[in-house]
């Protein structure tokens, strides 16, 4: 209750600071008031207090905002809120360091997430520790994201009666609440199958029974766990590449799309209203277009025989 109280009365602080010492317009004033509250329910989703921020928190925050799909200009935006409440919180003496910073500003423009290669993506998994407790849960959740390129939204609110084995699809709950089938592979069925006797033996908090994903409190996984434990797996593994749970969902695109797979198709998968978002993917290295277009136009195929 004392840490909701200060961060109340820092609020109306902060507001107050943006408005006579900064001058900034009504319009900025809600714009970063508005901010500050997405980092405070993120810092509440993961029970960290406002004093314990770091600097791989704020990463992680932002990195929430890039996969729940906010533009790049949005997150400047986001970003440069952050900053002035830190700086203020600096100035009042909360905190005796700024976090943020170090907080890189995201880039404008196109902008492609890192890209695992399969063998990247089977050194992540091959670091899980199946003999703790949520190593077998870790191994299912990689399967998933990577096998049915999930956001991770969608991944920690998957419902266990959405999941058809037989028929190797899910049913996930999408942005606009718009739901759609996807595929699932049997590697990553299979993995969900080793996972359930151990949720079982879990008490589960009521309201999520038919979570699949819990943590060992029995509630649902929030983001910033997701993102913390793959860039856990990935530091063991050698991996320098920063990465997210996006980066799977990137990765499980890309590797469709060189794998021949038709850009429609991987547009219903990903659940992308509009095909020109889907088109980011088409970021395949030149030198295979270039073999593709000698490989297979008719005035280089008429010139090879």
């Amino acid at each position: 209750m004392r840490e909701i109280s200060d961060i109340n009365r820092l609020l109306s602080s902060f507001g107050a600071y943006m408005l006579l010492e900064r001058g900034f317009s009504e319009n900025t004033r809600d714009a970063y008031a508005d901010d500050v509250n997405k980092l405070v329910r993120y810092l509440a989703d993961s029970s960290t207090r406002l004093r314990d921020v770091t600097l791989e928190t704020l990463q992680g925050f932002m990195a929430d905002m890039h996969d729940v799909g906010i533009s790049p200009r949005s997150q400047q935006r986001i970003n440069a809120g952050i900053k002035a409440f830190f700086r203020f919180l600096r100035m009042e003496g909360y905190i005796d360091e700024d976090p943020s910073l170090l907080l890189e500003n995201p880039k404008l423009g196109l902008h492609l997430p890192e890209v695992l290669s399969i063998e990247e993506i089977d050194r992540l998994i091959g670091e899980i520790d199946l003999g703790s407790a949520e190593g077998q849960r870790n191994r299912a959740i990689i399967e998933t994201l990577y096998g049915c390129g999930l956001r991770v939204s969608e991944l920690v609110n998957l419902e266990i009666n959405r999941v058809y084995a037989d028929e190797e699809y899910i049913v996930v709950t999408g942005k606009g609440d718009k739901q759609r089938i996807v595929p699932i592979s049997q590697v990553a069925l299979d993995e969900i199958r080793e996972y359930l006797p151990q949720r079982a033996m879990l008490k589960i908090k009521p309201g999520e029974e038919n979570i699949l994903f819990l943590n060992r409190r029995g509630s649902r996984l929030t983001r910033q766990m997701v993102f913390i434990m793959l860039n856990r797996l990935a530091e063991a593994a050698g991996i320098t590449k920063r990465i997210s749970p996006h980066t799977l969902r990137h990765s499980f695109a890309t590797h469709l799309l060189e794998g021949g797979a038709n850009l429609r198709a991987i547009q219903q998968m990903l659940g992308h209203e509009y095909i020109s978002t889907t088109e980011i993917y088409l970021h395949l290295d030149r030198s295979m277009l270039r073999e593709e277009i000698l490989m297979h136009h008719p005035r280089n195929t008429r010139h090879q025989l």
